[in-house]
């Protein structure tokens, strides 16, 4: 049995195929022109609408549609009371129909459950599915510290940390667009400050798990000094200090693995500075949006409702 998984984020539009075993992911970034931080709602829906055909060719050019038997879809940002964004309706009306056509039953889950089932999927630890783990959904929108436990076949993420404003993502892209970089910057800013000489640092204030980053954002503006490769270092390592701090105080609480999440959590520093911790990070490619987390987390629903 093959399961579809679709995921269409405010940055990426995403298709997937998983057998059980082995899965495949198409992902495109959203077009964002030069200079911007991102794009509206409105104008993220009409990308999605436009790029899903695109995709969704090039993911059925070699599943043999028989095989088809469930689809998974993410339908909101978190699996909480008010969560909405309209970019998930292109990826559910398209999960819909396609499951209509196939006589095949759709299974909803929310943007960050795929994050997650992806991230232990593709790092094979798919066994902290059935324990509880901590987790860290860091992307554009969200820089969360989750305490993630069991939920069936799939899993229930509370909020137990992380900023108290802006996201680690919003800073990076923020410094991205000082430094004249395109839009998403994490992948720019990565490169720029392995080689950066200087180790200046501002230590952020981190109250117990929780920390803030909109004053980051006020001391990169003034490091700035025309270097680029030294502002996204010092930028990071603001940042990832804050992470890293904040990931020790969770552990005294709760000793269990540490799983990575979300587009920030590709990069190279992070995961050099985490590695005296039990901290699991995915590859690259599956940290990012994607579908393929959803996918997995379908087949996991389809296989159980199936017994």
């Amino acid at each position: 049995m093959i399961v579809l998984g679709f995921d269409t984020s405010n940055y990426t539009t995403s298709v997937a195929a998983f057998d059980g075993t082995r899965g495949h992911n198409i992902s495109r970034l959203l077009d964002v022109e030069q200079g911007s931080l991102g794009l509206r709602q409105s104008e993220a829906l009409f990308s999605h609408v436009k790029r899903l055909p695109e995709l969704t060719d090039r993911l059925f050019s070699d599943l043999p549609r028989e095989e088809i038997g469930a689809i998974g879809v993410s339908t909101r940002p978190r699996a909480v009371e008010g969560s909405y964004m309209p970019c998930f309706l292109a990826g559910h009306s398209q999960a819909q129909v396609i499951g209509s056509v196939l006589q095949a039953p759709v299974y909803e889950f929310s943007h960050q459950q795929g994050h997650i089932a992806a991230s232990l999927f593709s790092s094979g630890h798919m066994e902290l599915m059935d324990e509880p783990h901590l987790a860290w959904h860091l992307s554009g929108g969200t820089t969360e510290l989750l305490y993630v436990t069991p939920d069936g076949v799939n899993v229930h993420a509370e909020k137990i940390g992380g900023t108290t404003d802006i996201s680690a993502g919003q800073l990076i892209d923020r410094t991205g667009k000082l430094l004249g970089l395109s839009f998403p910057a994490g992948k720019q800013i990565d490169v720029l400050s392995q080689t950066a000489q200087d180790k200046t640092v501002f230590h952020v204030k981190v109250h117990g798990t929780e920390f803030s980053l909109s004053g980051v954002q006020n001391k990169v503006e003034q490091y700035h000094n025309g270097n680029a490769a030294e502002t996204a270092g010092f930028a990071l390592r603001c940042l990832i200090g804050a992470i890293v701090k904040a990931t020790k105080n969770a552990l005294q609480e709760y000793p269990c693995k540490v799983v990575f999440a979300g587009g920030v959590a590709s990069n190279s520093l992070l995961r050099e500075k985490c590695k005296q911790m039990p901290c699991i990070f995915c590859p690259p490619q599956y940290a990012t949006d994607n579908a393929l987390g959803i996918a997995v987390l379908a087949w996991r629903a389809h296989h159980a409702a199936n017994l």
